[in-house]
């Protein structure tokens, strides 16, 4: 017991301190570039309040004074006709220099009551409160909550992660699961075809010197065509033909992991030593028998070191191949669907579903590499 925790602290520790650095480097990353529209919602969103406060304030306030107006409009203009009727009784007649001095009166006063009246103008509450910037943590945490991220924050992937997995049935089409079913389909089907291309093709360019000088120099030509331009020609002309589905992304998938097979399983069969090679012509072994008993033994390191490579770029042939189709299920589904709709988190949680299903294809293929050496070494 002891060895076994010993063991799971030498590997697991590293690998839990590397996880959490990098999720402490996501959080700031998330933050940072999620800041500006967080703060500016806020902003906007403070103002929008501050304007409805002020017109349902104002709104109240000309009710009520509208109310009280009226009223004391009612009464001064009673005592208005009161004070009228008194003073035309017992007014005298003015002169003309008396009624030009009352007329100008009034006009001073005015002008004098206008100046007195002016006041500096102030900034409207909504400038003023636009122009504060929200509280930092307020920020802060906004950057993680967001609806719709540039870079969700790493608690948003791991729980709609969970919501499409653990949450939805296998069968539904909101499961990642089915959608990672398949995707790994196609993948698998791509990497058999791949993988049987690869080893064929490598035997025959190691037998035969004509293959080696005029086959191999296109297998490598072919890879430097990016296969986002090869993709919808091969979807579109078996389209043409009736075949759609599986067969066209299990194609692209193996024309990418052919080449990672063709050439390490070459270097494998031509791994022998010249002294074996001599020293089994030596026992008059003919070229079958030095294949299987000689180079495909010594190959098998180099073959399982190219299938790991093989299958993760299978998966990645599988994902764009479902891309052109506007597939309605798979992972490149999803990320389509994602794209269409902002929904980054979910975009995020379909790459991390690629993420763990590549994981566990190629610890499959490691596992299957350790059986086979485990049972050569056995009848060794």
């Amino acid at each position: 017991m002891s060895g076994l925790a010993q063991g799971l602290k030498e590997k697991a520790l590293p690998v839990a301190v590397v996880v959490a650095i990098i999720v402490v480097l996501w959080y700031g990353l998330a933050a940072c570039l999620n800041w500006t529209q967080v703060e500016e919602g806020l902003i906007n969103a403070a103002a929008d309040r501050l304007a409805e406060a002020e017109a349902e304030a104002a709104l109240n306030g000309d009710s009520s004074g509208g109310d009280n107006a009226s009223g004391d409009n009612a009464d001064t203009a009673s005592e208005d006709d009161e004070s009228q009727s008194y003073d035309s009784a017992t007014a005298e007649p003015e002169t003309g220099d008396d009624a030009a001095t009352s007329g100008a009166a009034p006009e001073e006063d005015a002008a004098g009551s206008d100046e007195s009246d002016v006041t500096p103008a102030e900034p409207a509450p909504t400038q003023t409160a636009t122009n504060e910037k929200p509280p930092f943590m307020t920020v802060l945490k906004g950057t993680w909550a967001m609806e719709r991220p540039v870079l969700p924050s790493p608690h948003q992937i791991v729980k709609e992660f969970l919501a499409t997995t653990v949450a939805e049935p296998v069968t539904s089409n909101k499961s990642l699961i089915y959608h990672a079913g398949v995707t790994a389909s196609a993948t698998l089907v791509g990497f058999g075809l791949g993988a049987v291309l690869g080893m064929i093709l490598a035997a025959g360019i190691v037998h035969l010197r004509t293959l080696d000088r005029s086959l191999m120099p296109w297998i490598i030509a072919s890879q430097t065509v990016p296969i986002l331009a090869i993709a919808p020609m091969i979807i579109v002309v078996l389209g043409n033909v009736g075949i759609t589905g599986l067969v066209p992304k299990s194609i692209i998938s193996m024309y990418l992991c052919f080449f990672p097979v063709t050439i390490g399983m070459v270097k494998g069969l031509r791994s022998p030593d010249p002294m074996q090679l001599d020293l089994m012509r030596s026992y008059n072994a003919s070229v079958t028998q030095i294949f299987w008993k000689l180079r495909v033994p010594s190959s098998v390191p180099f073959l399982f070191a190219s299938l790991k490579v093989a299958v993760a770029i299978s998966l990645t042939g599988a994902i764009v191949g479902e891309l052109p189709t506007g597939a309605a299920a798979g992972i490149g589904a999803r990320l389509l669907s994602g794209s269409y709709y902002g929904q980054t988190v979910q975009i995020w949680s379909a790459l991390f579903a690629a993420a763990l299903l590549g994981t566990a294809l190629v610890y499959g293929i490691g596992g299957i590499e350790r059986l086979v050496l485990r049972n050569a070494g056995a009848r060794a």
